[in-house]
């Protein structure tokens, strides 16, 4: 099976609005508005992938990290909308795993949600069920 993109995107910004008010009211203090931007870009340079075999993210300013967990180590999904974020149509996307190095992976701030959680969904089963074929082939 091909690999194909089921999402890609960056957190909205509006996971950042505490900070930006808060730094909008200090922003006499001159060192509030150097807090705001850094906030803005760390989120700016957060990149996430989902696709029918991986999911990769992409995290740093100056220096990048990527991480990365195959479907086929996703154990559950969880999708939560919270009333302010619900409100500009955004969700969180919570993603459990048996990878050791990322068990849990928090997907913040993303558009069409419930679509990003159902076609996930969908494509955890088609890896599972692929693997499973696998398996029995050499059995």
């Amino acid at each position: 099976m091909e690999e194909k993109k089921i999402y890609e995107g960056t957190p909205s910004q509006w996971t950042n609005t505490k900070v930006f008010v808060l730094c909008g009211l200090f922003c006499w203090l001159i060192i509030p508005v150097f807090v705001a931007l850094y906030h803005y870009f760390l989120l700016k340079c957060t990149k996430t992938t989902i696709t029918t075999k991986r999911i990769i993210v992409e995290r740093g300013l100056f220096s990048k990290r990527t991480d990365e967990i195959l479907l086929k180590r996703v154990t559950d999904t969880k999708l939560f909308e919270p009333f302010l974020l619900r409100l500009v149509g955004l969700s969180n996307l919570t993603i459990y795993s048996t990878d050791k190095t990322r068990g849990e992976l928090f997907v913040d701030a993303i558009h069409n949600g419930k679509q990003v959680w159902d076609d996930l969904r969908m494509a955890v089963e088609a890896e599972r069920k692929e693997v499973r074929e696998f398996e029995q082939r050499f059995v």
